[in-house]
């Protein structure tokens, strides 16, 4: 049992303008989805070749997916003492940082960065097996993927570019 004794009630909070305090539900999404989208990174990275590598690499996105999708859809009970988000939001910067001042929608969005960035892996993995890419060079490309995603994306085209001479199509 959570001895919320020294926790004040969120109408308390809210009155004292302090941020509601976070949900360990949330807290504990973050750290198994940031956990679980490490092995298909380690798979696109050093298991390149392996025959289920790229099926379980798939299974994590769409793990990930759903994650994403249940907060969206359904895990409005974790907006407790926060302002639900709102679709205006997406219309200016300002709207999105407000949007991103809700935990539910702050996790969302950083699941929604976990798999869009292994799915852009994926396809570097792939493409470059495609077109006879040595992996060694895809190397620090993913880590770059990983990290900031579109610039290993951006990376990756430039190399695809420099040494097939072809461009996507």
């Amino acid at each position: 049992m959570n001895d919320t004794s020294n926790t004040p009630p969120i109408d308390d909070v809210k009155a004292s303008g302090a941020e509601p305090p976070l949900n360990s539900t949330l807290s504990t999404i973050f750290t198994l989805q940031s956990r679980l989208v490490m092995v298909g990174w380690f798979i696109l990275i050093c298991l390149p070749f392996w025959d289920f590598g790229k099926s379980i690499v798939l299974l994590v996105i769409t793990m990930l997916s759903a994650v994403y999708a249940y907060l969206i859809f359904f895990g409005s009970r974790f907006d407790e003492g926060h302002r639900a988000p709102s679709v205006k939001g997406f219309l200016s910067l300002q709207g999105v940082m407000k949007l991103f001042k809700n935990p539910r929608a702050t996790l969302a969005g950083w699941i929604h960065f976990l798999a869009f960035d292994l799915m852009i892996g994926l396809f570097i993995v792939i493409d470059a097996q495609q077109q006879m890419i040595s992996h060694w060079f895809l190397v620090p490309i993913l880590l770059f993927t990983l990290m900031i995603g579109p610039s290993g994306l951006l990376f990756y085209i430039i190399l695809r570019l420099v040494l097939t001479g072809g461009v996507f199509v």
